[in-house]
């Protein structure tokens, strides 16, 4: 007899059990109704501002988990023999810790951003019942099944704690030193920086132009044959007609200030061997004066000289003796209003440097006597010892002027 017949005798046949059966079953479906209303409201709130990628990963881990839990209760039965109420209540135990684990572990990350020894623990409990689970298999796939269940869902949990962690700290728990960016880096094939194509390739033909003109000079200053002058020539003639014709050298003050720039560093590597730079850390102490380089080509000892627009006049009085955290502050300070006066093309003197910072003389010479070596304000220096036979003795800044013309103490240069 089809049930629905069967439900209709057994209406007829008890009328009473019926009715209450009834009134009953409408009591548990309306009670079910609003169970499963408040459900969907308290999951309405929880997963209201949160993104939906993080929904998922709840969702998939929590679906991963099931599946391990269905293995550890085929477990518990074929192998330990578990049955009943004792079988219900056992079977999920490791599941249990897992989740409390990972509960606890992400606690510990929002308060001290490391999932701690809790997640230690989520890993090695889901490493035990994968491999718990896949010792009731009955194939070889099914073990690998029911190998990959826990530990996918171990993996969505790490996933959704490295994503919370980014949002809180802003930062990575680690930068890896070997990534796929970084090999195309390394073998040439990226750009590490931001710069646009043009701008690489313009920086590499000005790269050739300055070699090659080192290479010619060094040659030169060697003796060379003929032969191999002319061939150096050559390969300086051909880099500087590429570099014309594709970085718009002619034109461009800034690749024009770039390639004097590597020229300038690039003749003068032998000057490193005899910078002594001071130590930013050191206390200052009074009468601390560095000594100029030695040994320098002729060529630099128009731009080495030290200031002596103070050299005549009164003696500074001692400075006092500074903390060494002062005294690192005095000296960024001034290297930034350097590096600020130098993007301006201008070359303060170290009395400015002294006046601006707030630091003494001496310290500002010494300073000045290093930073004036760098290529940017070495360029500076010999173009205005170049075209209007200017010397650096600190006595005069460069003035910046619309045009590439370098002026002496404010006023304009008209030749020399």
């Amino acid at each position: 007899m089809p049930p629905i017949d069967q439900l209709t005798v057994f209406g007829s046949d008890h009328p009473v059990e019926t009715v209450i059966i009834s009134i009953f079953a409408l009591i548990l479906l309306t009670l079910a109704f609003f169970a499963l209303r408040a459900v969907i409201r308290i999951l309405r709130r929880w997963a209201a501002g949160r993104p939906a990628e993080d929904i998922l990963t709840i969702v998939a881990a929590s679906i991963a988990t099931g599946v391990s839990a269905q293995g550890m209760w085929r477990f518990s039965g074929d192998v330990l023999g578990f049955d009943g109420p004792l079988r219900l209540l056992l079977f999920a135990f490791i599941e249990v810790a897992v989740i409390t684990s990972a509960v606890r572990a992400r606690r510990n990350m929002r308060e001290n951003y490391s999932a701690g020894i809790d997640g230690i623990a989520v890993w090695a409990l889901t490493g035990l019942s994968a491999v718990l689970s896949s010792m009731d298999a009955r194939s070889v796939a099914e073990a690998i099944f029911r190998l990959a269940a826990p530990l996918v869902a171990a993996w969505l949990w790490e996933r959704g704690m490295a994503i919370e962690r980014h949002r809180i700290t802003g930062r990575s728990r680690i930068n890896w030193r070997i990534t796929p960016e970084r090999m195309l880096v390394r073998i040439g094939l990226a750009e590490a920086g931001d710069r646009t194509t043009s701008e690489v390739d313009a920086h590499r033909r000005l790269t050739r132009v300055a070699l090659a003109a080192k290479k010619a000079r060094a040659l030169r200053e060697a003796g060379a044959s003929d032969r191999k002058m002319r061939a150096a020539l050559a390969r300086l003639d051909k880099a500087m007609d590429r570099a014309v014709e594709y970085t718009g050298l002619a034109v461009d003050d800034k690749r024009q200030e770039a390639l004097l720039s590597q020229i300038g560093a690039l003749y003068n590597t032998s000057a490193l061997l005899d910078l002594s730079p001071p130590v930013p850390w050191a206390p200052e102490q009074p009468g601390d004066v560095a000594a100029p380089p030695a040994a320098l080509p002729r060529s630099q000892v128009a731009y080495l000289v030290d200031d002596e627009d103070d050299e005549h006049g009164p003696a500074e009085p001692a400075p006092p003796t500074v903390d060494t955290a002062e005294r690192a502050a005095r000296i960024r300070a001034a290297r930034q209003y350097w590096e600020q006066q130098i993007d301006r093309k201008y070359v303060p003197r170290a009395a400015d440097i002294a006046q601006e910072v707030g630091i003494p003389l001496a310290t500002a010479k010494k300073y000045r006597a290093l930073w004036k070596l760098e290529p940017r304000a070495h360029a500076l220096l010999e173009a205005a010892y170049r075209e209007h036979g200017i010397i650096d003795t600190g006595t005069f800044p460069a003035i910046e002027v619309p045009e590439p013309v370098l002026s002496v103490n404010g006023s304009a240069s008209h030749g020399h």
